[in-house]
């Protein structure tokens, strides 16, 4: 049986071929544009499942990063105060031993050294109510404002005992605040009520040297504790140096999945120009009218 194919065939085919090629060029500019081999999930659904779980990886990789940043701040942060706090100490321990020289000391002279004694205790009181963003970094995660507050009678630690963590990494969390009654002390035990009691053994005529030793241990309590620190801002560092890695290697795959190669597809698109032309071309030759198209 023979199959006659009319001019109307002829145009249907040619006209599904020609939209055929104009979508495949369609599709090839809109790549070209956009630098993407994903448009839509359905055109790679591996592919699209793929740059879903390496994305969410980046998440959380920048996440890491910013509790990295912060912690590092919060560590830098108290290290300062603990520097701070030492510089004081060392200048409350001088001018102890100068004040311990009795029979050297005028009444005025000590008590110039008591008031100078006073504003240290002051300015060691601030150290240690130290904030970072409006958070104690002394007080654990207290939202007080301050971790010691009260008088020379009484000095309270408002800490909650409990730490502020950050997490850096999986299953890695750091702590990046200090205990505030482990450095400093509490109460009538506190460094803040050490240097009140030389200025009241100072007025009242009492050889304050027997205070040198405790001024010592206190120096001490600070500087272990700015040991601790820096050991917490070197695994913070670390931690930096790790995430970024993270981020480059996670960048690095979400580029091979979803980003094309322009070399390629330029030439992938010129190819495809040149095929809807020679489409164009072949096809406006094989569908020319006959005389009988217009006798009809």
């Amino acid at each position: 049986m023979l199959t006659r194919v009319t001019a109307q065939t002829r145009m249907t085919t040619a006209s599904l071929n020609l939209q055929s090629s104009a979508a495949q060029l369609a599709r090839l500019q809109n790549t070209a544009s956009s630098l993407k081999k994903i448009a839509v999930p359905s055109d790679d659904p591996a592919g699209t499942a793929d740059s879903m779980r390496v994305r969410v990886a980046q998440s959380a990789t920048a996440q890491y990063g910013r509790n990295i940043d912060d912690g590092g701040n919060w560590l830098t942060t108290i290290d300062s105060a603990m520097s701070a706090s030492t510089a004081i100490l060392n200048k409350v321990r001088d001018l102890t031993v100068q004040g311990a020289n009795d029979g050297s000391l005028s009444v005025t002279a000590k008590e110039a050294i008591a008031k100078e004694l006073e504003g240290l205790r002051s300015d060691l009181l601030a150290q240690a109510n130290t904030t970072y963003l409006g958070r104690t970094v002394f007080a654990g995660d207290s939202d007080t404002g301050v971790a010691f507050t009260g008088t020379p009678a009484a000095y309270t630690f408002t800490g909650t005992g409990s730490p502020v963590q950050r997490p850096i990494a999986p299953n890695t969390t750091v702590q990046v605040d200090a205990d505030g009654a482990a450095v400093f002390g509490t109460g009538g035990s506190s460094v803040f009520a050490l240097v009140d009691n030389i200025v009241a053994d100072l007025r009242a005529g009492v050889n304050i040297g027997s205070r040198i030793g405790a001024i010592d241990d206190a120096t001490t309590a600070v500087v272990s504790a700015q040991s601790s620190v820096g050991a917490r801002a070197s695994q913070i560092t670390k931690a930096k140096d790790a995430n970024l890695q993270t981020s480059g290697a996670l960048e690095a795959q979400r580029s091979d999945i979803e980003d094309v190669d322009l070399s390629q597809i330029i030439i992938q698109l010129k190819q495809q120009e040149v095929t809807y032309q020679a489409a164009l071309a072949i096809t406006s030759r094989t569908l020319q009218p006959t005389l009988m198209d217009f006798l009809r």
